[in-house]
């Protein structure tokens, strides 16, 4: 075995693996996406995305924000108002989401063709 190679390996697959721990499944990016763009309410944020269930979208919203990508705030009113922001490091994301949206732009039309 090649040791140089097995550790080169290990120091990119770890990361990555993290990453994808945080990012993965069907909704976070999803999500990340429709707060960054400005949707703040639960409604909105919900209405953005087809096919999410309120109590996958509360879920979802909760571990983004342990993982400190978005912020929930609470306003004391009547009746009480909570809207979501994205933290200044989910903007560390924005390149890779372009990079995601231009990948899955060309291999849709290396699939499927021009259509």
């Amino acid at each position: 075995m090649d040791t140089k190679k097995y550790a080169s390996c290990i120091e990119t697959v770890r990361p990555v693996r993290d990453a994808l721990d945080i990012l993965s499944g069907k909704w976070k990016l999803p999500i990340i996406i429709s707060v960054s763009v400005g949707n703040e309410r639960f409604t909105d944020i919900q209405g953005s995305i087809p096919g999410i269930t309120p109590k996958v979208l509360a879920k979802e919203l909760k571990e983004l924000e342990q993982n400190k990508l978005i912020s929930r705030m609470v306003t004391a009113d009547y009746p009480v108002k909570i809207t979501y922001k994205p933290e200044p490091y989910a903007d560390t994301l924005t390149p890779i989401i372009y990079a995601l949206k231009e990948w899955g732009e060309n291999h849709r039309k290396k699939v499927f063709g021009n259509s």
